[in-house]
């Protein structure tokens, strides 16, 4: 079982842990969020070609059935 703790003493405790947190510079997180815009971009335009033509050769084959 776990032991107690008040609230006093985990404040601390969180205090303490959040000023061992090294925070990422603004460049940093500029980089960073560019990298994500661009790999969503990407990806969205993958999958985008990816569904049309899927789209078309599930056509093809729906078509040739008849």
């Amino acid at each position: 079982m776990a032991a107690k703790t008040t609230p006093f003493t985990f404040l601390q405790q969180v205090r303490s842990e959040v000023a061992k947190v090294t925070w990422p510079t603004r460049r940093e997180t500029m980089i960073s969020t560019l990298m994500v815009i661009v790999m969503v971009a990407f990806a969205s335009v993958f999958f985008f070609v990816a569904d049309q033509v899927l789209g078309y050769l599930v056509g093809l084959i729906m078509s040739a059935g008849q």
